[in-house]
């Protein structure tokens, strides 16, 4: 999703005013305080996920730095803008990874800039830890020795829509998907388990990740009348989707994968359209409805309150940028700014994050584990829990 130009131009602007004051080596007011730096390689200027990841970064590096959990370091975000450009990606990281201050590198939700980067991230031994959603960002694992990830596996988000249409004993449904590394992924896997659950594929269609004008595509897929739409796709597409599908008179159900998960609230435009349109995500995007009964639902509830106290709104994606600084800190304060020795403790990081438990091990990079991932439905333009 796009930004507004207004919205752009401030944006660039105050990332500009970040990149300024961050990337200075020395602070007065930093006394005697050793700085880490935490590289950001993303589009923090156009895209509206990785302006939400931007947000969260520098928020989450000010929260350590002010419990004082790192002694006698501190952390520093440095952002690069990549345009979501692959090749301003590869130099971005190169940078970093050629900057001995730089201990740690977070990228956004561009899936080929880290794939692209993966032999690179790996020859110049920088760890990486990245917020896009393909799974390719982290398989196979051998050749992705330093490369991590968080967020929602398409394997687990494909899984819970369709134990979801089982549970309802839907007979037919039809897909939309994102012609790009994650959507034709995510659509193999839905389309084997759809299978698999003797659910019957009436149309698939494919739409590029930028379209603005889909609904003849989406009528092609609701003039069979399946009982299910599902959409694997970002939420601009996602929204579109669901808009065109109720211009279309369609009146089966719609579903959307954890790709689509964006802002807390819906874009006022869409709220009809998507009521009662059903997604999978992580608790934190439908906070109100969680009890703290453990130190960990009560961090999340925290965590949504500080965000929504300093930016005026709450993006759902924001909790696995966090998570992300949290890890990189907690092997900050074990080992240091030592890179090599940074990667062997994520690799064998556990913890209750703010996006939901995550478990990363040498056989496997991408940490967000499946119960992390929860049905959320959309009532009154805002995203409940589903009950």
């Amino acid at each position: 999703m796009r930004l507004p130009r207004r919205v752009t131009a401030s944006v660039a602007a105050s990332t500009l005013v970040v990149a300024a004051l961050t990337g200075c080596d020395s602070d007065p007011e930093a006394g005697d305080k050793t700085q880490v730096v935490i590289g950001a390689d993303l589009d923090a200027s156009g895209n509206a996920v990785d302006f939400a990841y931007t947000r969260a970064l520098q928020l989450k590096i000010d929260q350590v730095n002010a419990s004082g959990v790192l002694g006698n370091r501190e952390l520093v975000l440095r952002t690069q803008d990549n345009r979501s450009d692959p090749t301003d990606s590869l130099r971005n990281i190169s940078t970093f990874a050629q900057d001995p201050a730089v201990a740690a590198v977070i990228t956004g939700s561009c899936d080929l800039c880290v794939v692209n980067s993966a032999k690179t991230i790996n020859d110049q031994q920088i760890p990486t830890i990245a917020l896009a959603a393909a799974d390719e960002v982290t398989t196979p694992v051998e050749s992705r020795r330093f490369v991590f990830k968080l967020g929602p596996n398409s394997t687990d988000s494909v899984a819970a829509i369709v134990a979801e249409l089982t549970r309802k004993k839907t007979k037919t449904a039809a897909l939309l998907y994102a012609d790009d590394l994650y959507g034709r992924a995510a659509h193999k896997k839905m389309t084997e388990q759809l299978k698999s659950a003797r659910i019957t594929i009436s149309g698939s269609r494919s739409v590029k990740p930028s379209a603005t004008e889909i609904s003849q595509t989406v009528g092609t897929l609701t003039d069979a009348d399946p009982q299910a739409l599902v959409v694997l796709a970002g939420s601009d597409l996602a929204t579109q989707t669901a808009t065109s599908a109720k211009a279309a008179n369609y009146k089966g159900s719609v579903y959307f994968d954890a790709a689509a998960a964006g802002d807390l609230f819906l874009p006022q435009a869409a709220a009809a359209a998507t009521d009662k349109t059903t997604m999978v995500f992580t608790q934190i995007l439908a906070i109100d409805d969680v009890i703290a009964t453990t130190p960990a639902k009560a961090a999340r509830k925290q965590w949504f309150r500080d965000y929504t106290a300093r930016y005026g709104s709450y993006s759902g994606v924001a909790a696995f940028a966090a998570d992300a600084v949290d890890l990189i800190a907690d092997a900050v304060v074990k080992v240091g700014g030592d890179r090599r020795r940074i990667r062997d403790v994520l690799e064998t990081s556990q913890t209750d994050g703010l996006a939901g438990p995550i478990r990363l091990t040498p056989d496997n990079h991408s940490g967000l584990m499946p119960q992390a991932l929860t049905l959320l439905v959309a009532r009154s333009g805002r995203w409940r829990l589903l009950s």
